[in-house]
Protein backbone atom coordinates (compact mmCIF):
# COMPACT_ATOMS: atom_id res chain seq x y z
CA UNK A 1 0.00 0.00 0.00
CA UNK A 2 1.36 3.24 -1.02
CA UNK A 3 0.70 6.65 1.28
CA UNK A 4 1.06 9.51 -0.67
CA UNK A 5 1.15 12.59 1.33
CA UNK A 6 0.56 15.99 -0.58
CA UNK A 7 1.95 18.55 1.40
CA UNK A 8 0.89 21.90 0.98
CA UNK A 9 0.89 25.40 1.94
CA UNK A 10 -2.52 25.58 4.27
CA UNK A 11 -3.00 21.47 4.78
CA UNK A 12 -1.15 18.28 4.34
CA UNK A 13 -3.16 15.27 2.93
CA UNK A 14 -2.59 12.08 3.83
CA UNK A 15 -3.62 9.08 1.26
CA UNK A 16 -3.32 5.46 1.22
CA UNK A 17 -3.50 3.97 -2.19
CA UNK A 18 -3.90 0.76 -3.70
CA UNK A 19 -1.68 0.54 -6.14
CA UNK A 20 -2.32 -3.03 -7.18
CA UNK A 21 -6.32 -2.49 -7.41
CA UNK A 22 -8.10 -3.93 -10.48
CA UNK A 23 -8.25 -1.11 -12.88
CA UNK A 24 -5.75 1.14 -11.36
CA UNK A 25 -4.75 3.23 -8.21
CA UNK A 26 -7.16 3.05 -6.02
CA UNK A 27 -7.68 5.69 -3.15
CA UNK A 28 -8.76 3.87 -0.17
CA UNK A 29 -8.96 6.59 2.60
CA UNK A 30 -7.60 9.90 2.78
CA UNK A 31 -6.87 12.35 6.21
CA UNK A 32 -5.92 16.27 6.45
CA UNK A 33 -4.22 17.98 9.32
CA UNK A 34 -3.01 21.40 9.25
CA UNK A 35 0.37 22.51 7.66
CA UNK A 36 2.90 23.13 10.08
CA UNK A 37 6.93 23.36 9.90
CA UNK A 38 7.10 22.56 13.76
CA UNK A 39 5.18 19.66 13.60
CA UNK A 40 7.53 16.36 14.32
CA UNK A 41 7.78 13.08 12.43
CA UNK A 42 6.65 11.75 16.38
CA UNK A 43 3.26 13.84 16.24
CA UNK A 44 2.91 13.14 12.84
CA UNK A 45 3.54 9.45 13.99
CA UNK A 46 0.89 9.84 16.63
CA UNK A 47 -1.66 11.77 14.49
CA UNK A 48 -1.78 8.71 11.93
CA UNK A 49 -1.45 5.76 13.69
CA UNK A 50 -4.61 6.50 15.31
CA UNK A 51 -6.47 6.98 11.67
CA UNK A 52 -4.89 3.51 10.64
CA UNK A 53 -6.29 2.04 13.67
CA UNK A 54 -9.68 3.74 13.02
CA UNK A 55 -9.83 2.94 9.15
CA UNK A 56 -8.75 -0.82 10.06
CA UNK A 57 -5.23 -0.46 8.62
CA UNK A 58 -1.89 -1.28 10.12
CA UNK A 59 1.79 0.58 9.54
CA UNK A 60 2.98 -2.71 8.69
CA UNK A 61 -0.12 -2.56 5.38
CA UNK A 62 2.42 0.75 4.23
CA UNK A 63 5.66 -0.74 2.17
CA UNK A 64 5.69 2.78 0.00
CA UNK A 65 5.88 6.66 0.81
CA UNK A 66 5.77 9.37 -1.67
CA UNK A 67 5.41 13.00 -0.63
CA UNK A 68 4.78 16.28 -2.53
CA UNK A 69 6.15 19.57 -1.04
CA UNK A 70 5.57 22.93 -1.41
CA UNK A 71 6.78 23.60 2.35
CA UNK A 72 10.94 22.77 2.02
CA UNK A 73 11.17 23.24 5.69
CA UNK A 74 8.58 20.55 6.37
CA UNK A 75 10.28 17.73 4.46
CA UNK A 76 12.48 16.68 7.15
CA UNK A 77 9.56 15.45 9.72
CA UNK A 78 7.86 13.61 6.82
CA UNK A 79 10.97 12.02 6.21
CA UNK A 80 11.82 11.03 9.72
CA UNK A 81 7.79 9.55 9.84
CA UNK A 82 8.89 7.08 7.18
CA UNK A 83 11.88 6.47 8.10
CA UNK A 84 11.49 5.92 12.14
CA UNK A 85 7.85 4.69 11.94
CA UNK A 86 7.28 2.52 8.55
CA UNK A 87 11.08 1.68 7.79
CA UNK A 88 10.53 2.99 4.59
CA UNK A 89 13.01 5.76 2.28
CA UNK A 90 10.50 8.07 0.88
CA UNK A 91 10.05 9.52 -2.42
CA UNK A 92 10.22 12.92 -3.01
CA UNK A 93 8.29 14.33 -6.15
CA UNK A 94 10.47 15.35 -8.89
CA UNK A 95 13.35 13.66 -7.56
CA UNK A 96 15.36 10.45 -8.54
CA UNK A 97 13.61 7.95 -8.93
CA UNK A 98 10.19 10.07 -8.75
CA UNK A 99 11.32 12.59 -11.37
CA UNK A 100 8.29 13.91 -13.07
CA UNK A 101 8.85 12.71 -16.38
CA UNK A 102 7.76 15.56 -18.50
CA UNK A 103 9.23 18.73 -19.75
CA UNK A 104 9.35 21.77 -18.07
CA UNK A 105 9.21 24.50 -20.64
CA UNK A 106 9.68 27.28 -18.87
CA UNK A 107 12.33 30.01 -17.74
CA UNK A 108 13.10 28.72 -14.27
CA UNK A 109 12.12 25.02 -13.94
CA UNK A 110 13.85 24.74 -10.49
CA UNK A 111 10.83 26.98 -9.07
CA UNK A 112 8.01 25.23 -10.01
CA UNK A 113 5.67 23.76 -7.13
CA UNK A 114 5.79 20.34 -7.00
CA UNK A 115 2.38 20.10 -6.22
CA UNK A 116 1.73 21.80 -9.99
CA UNK A 117 3.81 19.37 -12.01
CA UNK A 118 2.31 16.56 -10.12
CA UNK A 119 -1.01 17.51 -11.33
CA UNK A 120 -0.16 18.33 -14.44
CA UNK A 121 1.22 14.65 -14.64
CA UNK A 122 -2.30 13.32 -13.30
CA UNK A 123 -4.04 15.58 -15.94
CA UNK A 124 -2.15 14.45 -19.32
CA UNK A 125 -2.51 10.82 -18.11
CA UNK A 126 -6.20 10.93 -17.81
CA UNK A 127 -7.30 13.30 -20.26
CA UNK A 128 -4.81 14.20 -22.71
CA UNK A 129 -4.46 16.97 -25.37
CA UNK A 130 -4.06 20.41 -24.68
CA UNK A 131 -4.78 21.27 -20.53
CA UNK A 132 -5.53 24.18 -18.61
CA UNK A 133 -5.68 23.40 -14.84
CA UNK A 134 -6.89 25.48 -12.48
CA UNK A 135 -6.22 24.48 -8.74
CA UNK A 136 -7.69 26.01 -5.64
CA UNK A 137 -5.14 26.20 -2.99
CA UNK A 138 -3.52 28.75 -1.14
CA UNK A 139 -3.34 30.60 -4.43
CA UNK A 140 -5.37 30.05 -7.36
CA UNK A 141 -3.10 28.21 -9.95
CA UNK A 142 -3.51 28.26 -13.32
CA UNK A 143 -1.17 25.69 -15.39
CA UNK A 144 -1.10 25.10 -19.11
CA UNK A 145 0.17 21.71 -20.69
CA UNK A 146 0.44 21.01 -24.18
CA UNK A 147 -0.60 17.64 -25.71
CA UNK A 148 2.86 16.35 -25.81
CA UNK A 149 2.17 16.82 -21.97
CA UNK A 150 4.67 19.36 -21.34
CA UNK A 151 4.38 22.04 -19.00
CA UNK A 152 4.42 25.20 -21.15
CA UNK A 153 3.83 27.94 -18.15
CA UNK A 154 0.78 29.56 -16.17
CA UNK A 155 -0.78 31.89 -13.88
CA UNK A 156 -0.53 32.23 -10.43
CA UNK A 157 -3.28 34.46 -8.12
CA UNK A 158 -4.12 34.47 -4.94
CA UNK A 159 -6.50 32.65 -3.46
CA UNK A 160 -10.21 33.36 -2.35
CA UNK A 161 -9.31 33.55 1.27
CA UNK A 162 -6.26 35.23 1.01
CA UNK A 163 -8.58 37.90 -0.88
CA UNK A 164 -11.16 37.89 1.41
CA UNK A 165 -8.39 37.83 4.42
CA UNK A 166 -6.72 41.15 2.63
CA UNK A 167 -10.18 42.93 2.57
CA UNK A 168 -11.18 42.21 6.23
CA UNK A 169 -7.67 42.72 7.63
CA UNK A 170 -7.15 46.07 6.09
CA UNK A 171 -10.14 47.75 6.29
CA UNK A 172 -11.79 48.54 9.86
CA UNK A 173 -15.51 48.29 9.83
CA UNK A 174 -15.94 45.03 7.33
CA UNK A 175 -16.92 41.74 8.73
CA UNK A 176 -15.49 38.73 8.27
CA UNK A 177 -17.78 36.07 5.97
CA UNK A 178 -18.06 32.29 4.70
CA UNK A 179 -16.97 32.00 0.87
CA UNK A 180 -20.23 30.63 -0.57
CA UNK A 181 -21.99 31.09 -3.78
CA UNK A 182 -24.25 34.40 -3.32
CA UNK A 183 -28.27 33.53 -2.93
CA UNK A 184 -29.02 35.19 -6.34
CA UNK A 185 -27.34 35.78 -9.71
CA UNK A 186 -27.62 39.34 -8.84
CA UNK A 187 -24.41 41.43 -8.70
CA UNK A 188 -25.82 44.23 -7.20
CA UNK A 189 -25.68 43.75 -3.42
CA UNK A 190 -28.39 45.51 -1.20
CA UNK A 191 -26.16 45.29 2.28
CA UNK A 192 -22.98 45.08 3.53
CA UNK A 193 -22.43 40.92 3.93
CA UNK A 194 -23.89 40.86 0.53
CA UNK A 195 -21.59 43.16 -1.43
CA UNK A 196 -18.53 41.32 0.39
CA UNK A 197 -19.61 38.09 -1.16
CA UNK A 198 -20.61 39.11 -4.59
CA UNK A 199 -17.30 40.72 -4.78
CA UNK A 200 -15.28 37.90 -4.06
CA UNK A 201 -17.21 35.17 -5.29
CA UNK A 202 -18.59 36.38 -8.90
CA UNK A 203 -14.91 38.60 -8.64
CA UNK A 204 -13.21 35.53 -8.93
CA UNK A 205 -15.72 33.52 -11.71
CA UNK A 206 -15.12 36.86 -14.27
CA UNK A 207 -11.05 36.72 -13.32
CA UNK A 208 -11.39 32.70 -13.84
CA UNK A 209 -13.44 33.09 -16.87
CA UNK A 210 -11.21 36.17 -18.46
CA UNK A 211 -8.05 34.16 -17.74
CA UNK A 212 -9.33 31.31 -19.08
CA UNK A 213 -10.17 33.05 -22.37
CA UNK A 214 -7.04 34.58 -22.59
CA UNK A 215 -4.98 31.25 -22.39
CA UNK A 216 -7.68 29.51 -24.91
CA UNK A 217 -6.51 32.20 -27.35
CA UNK A 218 -2.64 31.92 -26.54
CA UNK A 219 -2.89 27.98 -27.23
CA UNK A 220 -4.70 28.63 -29.94
CA UNK A 221 -5.93 24.84 -29.96
CA UNK A 222 -9.31 23.35 -28.32
CA UNK A 223 -8.13 23.05 -24.80
CA UNK A 224 -9.52 20.81 -21.87
CA UNK A 225 -10.01 22.82 -18.33
CA UNK A 226 -9.58 20.77 -15.40
CA UNK A 227 -10.30 21.93 -11.80
CA UNK A 228 -9.31 20.72 -8.63
CA UNK A 229 -8.42 21.75 -5.24
CA UNK A 230 -11.24 22.53 -2.62
CA UNK A 231 -13.75 25.28 -3.66
CA UNK A 232 -13.54 23.76 -7.59
CA UNK A 233 -17.01 22.36 -6.89
CA UNK A 234 -18.54 25.27 -5.53
CA UNK A 235 -17.11 27.35 -8.63
CA UNK A 236 -18.22 24.19 -10.52
CA UNK A 237 -21.89 24.89 -9.64
CA UNK A 238 -21.70 28.59 -10.89
CA UNK A 239 -19.71 28.74 -13.74
CA UNK A 240 -19.70 26.48 -17.12
CA UNK A 241 -15.57 27.20 -17.98
CA UNK A 242 -14.45 23.51 -16.52
CA UNK A 243 -14.78 20.58 -18.39
CA UNK A 244 -13.96 18.02 -15.04
CA UNK A 245 -13.39 18.67 -11.81
CA UNK A 246 -11.09 16.47 -10.43
CA UNK A 247 -10.40 16.81 -6.19
CA UNK A 248 -7.89 13.65 -6.11
CA UNK A 249 -5.80 15.01 -9.09
CA UNK A 250 -2.12 15.86 -7.11
CA UNK A 251 -2.87 12.33 -4.97
CA UNK A 252 -3.55 10.50 -8.50
CA UNK A 253 -0.01 12.29 -9.94
CA UNK A 254 1.78 10.89 -6.77
CA UNK A 255 0.25 7.28 -7.76
CA UNK A 256 1.64 7.20 -11.10
CA UNK A 257 5.22 8.61 -10.16
CA UNK A 258 4.90 6.02 -6.95
CA UNK A 259 4.02 3.56 -9.49
CA UNK A 260 7.14 4.42 -12.19
CA UNK A 261 9.86 4.39 -9.85
CA UNK A 262 9.13 0.75 -9.10
CA UNK A 263 8.73 -0.04 -12.51
CA UNK A 264 4.98 -1.27 -11.91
Amino acid sequence: MLLAIDLGNTNVVFALIDLAAPGGPAIRTRWRIATDPRRTGDEYAVWLSQLLVLEGHARGDIDQIIVSTVVPRALHNIEVLADKYFGVTPLVAGVGAATYGIDLDIDQPASLGADRAVNSVAAHAAHGGDLIIVDFGTATTFDVVDFNGAYKGGIIAPGINLSLDALVGNTAKLPRIAIGAPKTTSVIGTNTEDQMLIGVFWGYVAMMEGLIARMKAEIGRPAKVIATGGLAVLFDEQTDIFDSVDADLTLNGLAILAQRACGQ
